[in-house]
């Protein structure tokens, strides 16, 4: 015995002898074994980057949902507790959830006798995507209900969920993003479509997490060091989208949606002087929080989907023939129809009006007029004119998928129907990008709907889109003699745009009516209302401003209505409400009243401010004073007496009045100053949450609240005065 114990003590020893000196056990070392033991991990969620608008307005961002969990496991509930932990009735239980998630009872019970069947000792059940995505308002009527019930036993975890608060906004250009799980059960948001699905990889954070110990029930142990990995939060993705541009857009298209029940329509407005896209809107649509109202079509037309353009086609016809010196306006045709070869094209009211000049050819929109410009200039220089203004490739937009477009040159024929916009095939981004020659002056801007991508962890500029000049196929002369022609289809008697007029702006522009292909079989579909309407126009026509590409596709048309209806409603309401806006002062405006904008930057403030006061303007400083840095509006800008105008300086700010500010000039101030103003609502400012001569930090939020003129309560007699200056300003 003496020896066997012995033995064993010595045997005992040998092994604590050899583990004291090695580390290890069973070829393990101790010390990793004990870490794994009490080592604890908590990870720190990132959050999805922000998409937001040029003026840093939110389109799409992260919230707090919560993940709904029930616990089956009786361990759950520990001897000796008040109330259960777990569910102790899961039918009354699955009756209460219900009510206020979109699962059945009987599903629930399904899902439950499934976890069970698997495992007995299952310790806790969720309810799929039925069950995430709970909003807090949600979780709270949930909790209530179980208290008031007796259900025991529902847990909530809180989780991110991609919030769109614009509702139907641009959706098919920002897409949408949503929870999924993977093969590894690890749940995240991945973008599905649009920009979300384009920058996934740019939007999507790195979680963080903290390293920690603990006991052997799980309580931190005493002075054990954390170590912290912080998460780095996804990109934020600034648009040159204008929120309130493209607010304009989508209150115009539910209208006309509403009123004519078109197939399809679609909208894209521009800064042609830069190739921004200010906004960007098809129909059908959807909400890209609940996926209502998609369809089968993921496409977003403006870049995806290729057109038959119809008669907009003729404007860069038109500037060909100019550019090629083989225009002469008051020249005479035959108009009515026209023969090449085997192939006779006729007018739109297939007899014609006789002799005409060629100007009011293309006022009255004529296919012929085009057939005999393409016998003065040569269809195959044609054909080139038309590749050096982008089509047939690609304009390199910053979106994904985007079509190049067929344009036809295999026989005269060809040539000569797509001179008037049928048969060859573009996509709307590129008759977009063509029509900025003619508006800026003969330079083509590349079209672009990403102004930066920003690392919000350290606030550093990845990307910065700048406005691109391509090559352009026509002269500032050409350009300017094309925007006159353009001009009169809307003042002229004989004119196909009269509609398009707008009040107090001139507008420029060529409708389109084209054929639509049978989706099953060759030829074209006929019938009443059977066509794609449209209307390519800007303003105002001496320096344009604002381009505008409106389509209508099928209109539901009632007797004595016209297709180009819907495309004028869309264009002058989006138009005129964008142009009052941007501060563009109507040319009715423009009288003495209305002076140009001196360049301050440089200047000392005070005599700035001096300046402009006897001006008749309102000067506003942002800073403490010195030499003004930058200013609102630009040099050279008409406004009329009385507006404000912003001078940025260095140092703090002092809060002005903000009552009676466009939304325009709030987010300009909010722009220069730096300072964190929330703007609420849209028109014009009725209050704000910090008076007047505050001087605040950069994290001092400051809130304004607008109302439009429409939604403005009739003032009382007393009141007149001011709410005269509000709609004014």
């Amino acid at each position: 015995m003496f020896v066997f114990f012995g033995g064993l003590f010595f045997l005992l020893f040998g092994r604590l002898l050899s583990i004291q000196i090695t580390g290890q056990a069973e070829g393990r070392p101790m010390a990793v074994m004990a870490e794994a033991k009490y080592a604890r991990e908590a990870i720190l969620q990132a959050e999805r980057g922000k998409i937001i608008d040029r003026n840093g307005e939110l389109i799409a961002s992260d919230t707090l949902s919560y993940r709904l969990i029930a616990v089956l496991n009786e361990k759950a509930t520990e001897k000796g507790a008040q109330e259960p932990r777990h569910v102790v009735d899961f039918e009354k239980a699955a009756d209460l959830l219900s009510r206020f998630i979109p699962m059945e009872k009987s599903k629930m019970i399904e899902i439950r006798d499934k976890a069970v069947a698997n495992n007995s000792n299952v310790y806790q059940i969720e309810f799929g995507k039925a069950g995430r995505d709970i909003s807090h308002e949600t979780m709270l009527a949930i909790k209530e209900a179980a208290d008031k019930e007796g259900v025991t036993g529902l847990q909530f975890i809180e989780d991110k969920k991609r919030f769109y608060p614009n509702g139907n906004f641009a959706s098919y250009l920002i897409g949408f993003a949503m929870r999924e799980e993977d093969e590894n059960k690890k749940v995240s948001t991945v973008g599905k479509m649009g920009l979300e699905q384009t920058y996934n990889e740019a939007l999507t954070g790195v979680n963080g997490k903290v390293d920690f110990k603990t006991d052997r029930w799980g309580f931190i142990l005493p002075k054990s060091e954390k170590q912290i990995v912080a998460a780095q939060d996804g990109m934020t993705i600034q648009l040159t989208i204008d929120k309130t541009i493209q607010n304009f857009v989508e209150d115009a298209m539910n209208q006309v949606d509403e009123e004519y029940s078109p197939e399809k329509m679609l909208v894209i407005i521009t800064n042609p002087n830069t190739g921004e896209i200010y906004a960007m809107s098809q129909r059908p649509s959807f909400h890209p929080s609940t996926r209502v109202g998609l369809t089968e079509n993921w496409l977003n037309d403006a870049v995806q989907n290729t057109i038959e353009p119809g008669s907009t086609m003729k404007i860069f016809t038109l500037a060909a023939a100019i550019e090629e010196r083989k225009w002469d306006p008051f020249a005479e045709f035959q108009s009515g129809q026209y023969t090449i070869y085997d192939k006779t094209i006729r007018d739109v009211n297939r007899t014609g009006w006789g002799r005409i000049s060629f100007l009011e050819g293309f006022q009255r929109s004529s296919n012929v007029s085009m057939a005999y410009l393409l016998e003065r200039m040569g269809d195959r220089t044609f054909i080139e004119y038309l590749k050096d203004f982008g089509f047939g490739e690609k304009v390199g937009i910053d979106l994904p998928n985007e079509a190049s477009g067929i344009i036809l040159d295999i026989n005269p024929s060809e040539r000569l129907t797509t001179s008037y916009g049928q048969g060859s095939t573009v996509t709307p981004i590129q008759m977009i990008q063509a029509a900025t020659a003619v508006a800026n002056d003969g330079k083509m801007m590349k079209p672009y709907v990403i102004d930066k991508i920003i690392n919000p962890n350290t606030e550093e500029t990845v990307e910065d889109h700048k406005p691109e000049e391509k090559e352009s196929p026509i002269s500032a002369e050409t350009a300017k003699q094309v925007r006159e022609i353009l001009a009169t289809t809307v003042t002229s008697a004989p004119g196909t745009a009269k509609k398009f007029a707008l009040s107090g702006y001139s507008v420029g522009g060529k409708t389109g009516t084209a054929e639509i292909p049978k989706k099953d079989g060759p030829g074209y579909l006929s019938g009443d209302g059977n066509y794609l309407y449209s209307f390519l126009g800007m303003a105002p026509i001496e320096d344009p401003q604002l381009l505008a590409y409106v389509i209508v596709q099928q209109p539901k048309l009632e007797i004595g209505q016209y297709g180009s209806d819907p495309v004028a409603k869309l264009f002058t309401s989006i138009m005129e409400s964008s142009l009052k806006y941007m501060n563009i002062v109507p040319e009715n405006n423009e009288s003495s009243s209305t002076v140009p904008i001196s360049e301050f930057i440089g200047s000392d403030s005070s005599s700035a401010i001096e300046e402009l006061r006897e001006q008749g303007f309102s000067p506003v400083l942002i800073g403490e004073g010195g030499n003004v840095i930058s200013q609102y509006p630009q040099k050279g800008t008409k406004m009329n007496k009385g507006s404000i105008v912003l001078l940025e300086t260095n140092g703090d700010t002092t809060l002005p009045n903000f009552y009676g500010w466009s939304k325009k000039m709030a987010l300009s101030f909010k722009m220069l100053s730096g300072l964190d103003i929330r703007l609420n609502g849209d028109g014009y400012v009725t209050e704000q949450s910090l008076s007047e001569g505050a001087v605040i930090s950069k994290d001092d939020p400051v809130v304004l609240q607008l109302l439009t003129p429409a939604d403005l309560h009739t003032p009382a007699p007393q009141d007149e005065e001011k709410e005269e200056e509000i709609i004014g300003g």
